[in-house]
């Protein structure tokens, strides 16, 4: 079926059945990417509107190559557009842009209407990364949340903190320090993770009766922006 869409596409302009079908491919496709991130997310943050640009990114690329086609004139003027609109976004996690890529490379195949790459590419990307999520290279994380508060920058407090931290958590790592209120108090974010015999609402009851503590907040792995 692939091939005789793609036979019909190879003259100089497509239908606009055949267009609207390729639109469509390319979000099904992306849809499927997007399902896969989420069930194999073992982040510490959720993001509706990373897997929502997962699933629209295809769809501009497959417009993007579809209005190209095989002028040159085109490819020149959108990548001179694309050079004046600029998109900055750090991802932190190299998986969440290798699936942004996957819908891309799925879009581009749509557009340039090689729907068996789209589709075999696709699934092949999506078993693939099933498969690792279940395999030994996908095992769970060592930490379970992401704790942040402050404390105020002169006091005894930090002593504590440490031994409270050793007392409660199983492992602890600090990911970030920061400077606030003018120097006045210190931003904490750790990554956590409890001991069996603790509870959260014991660790955090506890946590809070810190004087000069603020801004005690918690996120567990998985939890929604």
């Amino acid at each position: 079926m692939f091939d005789s869409i793609t036979v019909q596409t190879a003259s100089e302009s497509a239908s606009i059945q055949t267009l609207i079908y390729t639109i469509l491919l390319s979000f099904i496709l992306s849809v499927v990417l997007a399902i896969v991130y989420q069930k194999t997310f073992r982040g510490a943050f959720y993001s509706r509107n990373y897997v929502q640009s997962i699933v629209l990114i295809s769809i501009i690329a497959a417009v993007i190559i579809q209005a190209i086609g095989d002028s040159l004139a085109r490819g020149l003027g959108i990548m001179a557009a694309m050079a004046i609109v600029r998109f900055r976004n750090n991802l932190k996690d190299p998986r969440d842009l290798l699936f942004l890529f996957a819908s891309l490379a799925a879009g581009i195949s749509c557009g340039s209407y090689a729907f068996s790459i789209a589709v075999i590419g696709t699934v092949g990307f999506s078993l693939a990364a099933v498969i690792l999520y279940y395999s030994p290279l996908g095992l769970k994380n060592d930490f379970d949340g992401m704790l942040r508060f402050d404390l105020a920058m002169q006091n005894n407090e930090k002593q504590y903190l440490e031994k409270f931290m050793q007392n409660y958590c199983q492992s602890y790592s600090l990911m970030n320090l920061k400077d606030q209120a003018e120097g006045d108090r210190l931003a904490y974010a750790y990554h956590i993770r409890l001991k069996n015999d603790k509870s959260y609402e014991e660790f955090m009851a506890q946590l809070k009766r810190l004087p000069s503590i603020q801004g005690v907040n918690l996120k567990m792995m998985g939890a929604y922006k």
